[in-house]
Order: structure tokens, then C-alpha cells, then sequence
């Protein structure tokens, strides 16, 4: 058996934080489970957004056999009402935290250093018993941000790692729990279209608790089955391949990671990573009360403004300083635009 779908979905609705883009300070109103200012739990709203997305996620066919998460607590919060629910096994309840598909950063230019999630001692402490703590993510982000081209490389590594264990392991279906401009990645490097001008399109859609699924070509699934791996049955990255989260760190900071594996050259075109995925289900939340929320996109910005009175003049709904941004409203919804951090 092979991976043959994927479920993709934003965190809930979360608290807010300020970031000063001169110098990286990270500040927030309401303290974090965790201790970090840019690491907020989810609203009272956000919360119930999660429980209802449980509840969809468990109808769901075929049903999800490992969910990877973001680090952040509040996209381990996102996926906890599903986690704890008693019609999952014991392993099916370990979420395997990934560094690969955390927040994005834009670039700081070398200036200063960007956030990183807890400690996953600290984590077990909030999560207990939630948390695979022999897991190792495949990729770990650049501290000083990513460009927009970066970031989609960054995830196509880490999906192609991720991919090949679940190939190797026999797992049909997985969930991927995620930030806003990763949800959006994650579409384009599955199923390879990437656009020209990432400003100027509205293709992946991101809302608070969406649900996106993700289908694999049939070719691929079939090429796959045939030629599966004979690897050992480690908790990472695979075989002799395997990256610890620090020589991820190193490889990602010296530029050596995207260059190194060749991801950034497969998935492009239309090829998508592991021979491409078809999106079947594009953010549907027909499963939540509140419809679609806080939708995003890219602007196109994505480095910090070093110009601080401007900055201060463009604070989006969710108070977080972007350079660049703008507001669309679309009926009942309004769509963030620009800047990452969400």
C-alpha cells in the first residue's frame, strides 16, 4: 500500500501578536501556553472551529492514518479534539510535529533571526501523550526567513521526505496541519502549478479550519506500488537519507538543502513532488458553522520593511505588521493579503 491521499487544513482562529520589523521583537497581548509571543493559542472561536473540523475529519473515507502538524501551539491545538477521539487507535493518536510545514518567515535579510516553536519537552508537557516524541522532522526552516520561491521549496522537501514515509510504512491516508501561506505551498507543490506571478493569483484557498484534499495521480500510486523501497522502518526521514532536525538546520542555513535533494527542480511544470497530486477538495468549510474565515493570499512581499513608520501604518485585523498588505473583502469574508506570519 502507498500514500494515496492527503488531507490538508489551517489552523483555527488564533489570539493576535505584534512584530517590530526593524529589529525582529516579537511581542503579544495574551501570554502563550508556551511562553513565546508569536506562538498564541487559539480564540474561544478558534476552539470551536477545531471541534467541529474534528468531528468532519472523522467521517472522512479513507480515513487519515498519521497526522504531521506544525509545531506551533496552535496548530497542535487545532488538531486535538481529532487526537483525542476514542474511535482512534493508540498510534493513530501520536501527532509527529514537522518543522517542514511550520510558519513562514519572510526574509530578514541577515538582519535578525525569526521565532521557533517550543521545545518538544515543552509541547509533551501541554499535549500529553499526543505528541510522537521519537519523531525527527525532515527540514527545519531558516531562521532568517524565506522568500516566497524559498518556501515553496522548503515544503516540496519536506512533502517529498514525508511522502516517501508513508510510501514505505504503507500509510494510505495522512493529515497535514499548517499555517495560511503553507496551506497554499503545500497546493502548488503537489500538484506542480506554480504560478509566474504569485501577486496576481487566487488559486489554493486557506481559510481557519478548511478542509483540503489531495488525491494522488493514478500512475504515480501504481509505479509506486510496484517498486516500493525496501528501507528500514525508521521514525524519520528514511534510510541512510535521514536528516536530523539540526543537519536540516545547517543544511537549510548554507543554502545546501533545496540544492541538494533537486526537489525544487521535479515538482514544477505540473509534475507536482512524488509524480503529482490532484486537489479534489480546495478549503471546503461546509463542516464549520461560521462558513469560510480569514481567508489569505500572497501579495507578493516578502521581505520586513526596515522603514518602521511605514510598517506601523499598514497593521492588518490581526495586528500583526505586514509590509505591503491590503485587505480584500469577499461577502462574509475577508481575505488577508500579503506578508506571512499567520
Amino acid at each position: 500500500m502507498t500514500l494515496e491521499v492527503i488531507y490538508v487544513t489551517r489552523h483555527g482562529f488564533r489570539s493576535n501578536w505584534l512584530v517590530d520589523p526593524s529589529d525582529g521583537t516579537y511581542a503579544s497581548t495574551l501570554r502563550s501556553p508556551t511562553g513565546l509571543p508569536a506562538d498564541p493559542a487559539l480564540t474561544a472561536h478558534g476552539v470551536d472551529q477545531a471541534r467541529e473540523l474534528g468531528q468532519r475529519l472523522l467521517t472522512v473515507v479513507p480515513r487519515v492514518e498519521r497526522v504531521y502538524s506544525s509545531p506551533y501551539y496552535r496548530c497542535l491545538q487545532t488538531v486535538e479534539p481529532y487526537m483525542r477521539s476514542q474511535t482512534l487507535s493508540l498510534e493513530e493518536k501520536k501527532v509527529r510535529a514537522e518543522h517542514g510545514i511550520a510558519e513562514w518567515y519572510g526574509s530578514t535579510g541577515g538582519k535578525f533571526q525569526h521565532p521557533v516553536p517550543a521545545p518538544i519537552t515543552t509541547l509533551d508537557s501541554l499535549f500529553r501523550d499526543m505528541l510522537d516524541l521519537n519523531y525527527r522532522p525532515v527540514v527545519v526552516p531558516d531562521r532568517h526567513g524565506e522568500s516566497i520561491d524559498e518556501l515553496h521549496n522548503r515544503v516540496a522537501v519536506a512533502m517529498e521526505k514525508v511522502i516517501e514515509q508513508c510510501d514505505r510504512d504503507g500509510v494510505k491516508a495522512i493529515l497535514l496541519c499548517t499555517h495560511a501561506a503553507v496551506v497554499i505551498a503545500l497546493g502548488r507543490v503537489l500538484t506542480g502549478n506554480m504560478p509566474e506571478n504569485v501577486a496576481e493569483v487566487d488559486d489554493f484557498q486557506a481559510f481557519t479550519c478548511g478542509l483540503s484534499i489531495y488525491q494522488r495521480r493514478a500512475n504515480e500510486a501504481k509505479s509506486k506500488g510496484r517498486t516500493k523501497a525496501a528501507s528500514s522502518a525508521t521514525n524519520d526521514g528514511g534510510g541512510d537519507d535521514a536528516r536530523t532536525a539540526d543537519h536540516a538546520q545547517t543544511l537549510l542555513e548554507t543554502g545546501a538543502e533545496a540544492a541538494g535533494t533537486g526537489a525544487e527542480l521535479r515538482w514544477r511544470g505540473g509534475k507536482g513532488v512524488k509524480g503529482g497530486w490532484d486537489c479534489q477538495l480546495n478549503s471546503d468549510c461546509s463542516h464549520l458553522s461560521g462558513g469560510e474565515e480569514r481567508g489569505w493570499r500572497f501579495s507578493g512581499e516578502e521581505a520586513f520593511d526596515t522603514d518602521t513608520d511605514r510598517n506601523k501604518s499598514m497593521l492588518d485585523d490581526a495586528g500583526v505588521v505586514r509590509s505591503g498588505t491590503v485587505q480584500v473583502v469577499e461577502g462574509k469574508t475577508t481575505k488577508e493579503t500579503g506578508g506571512p506570519r499567520l
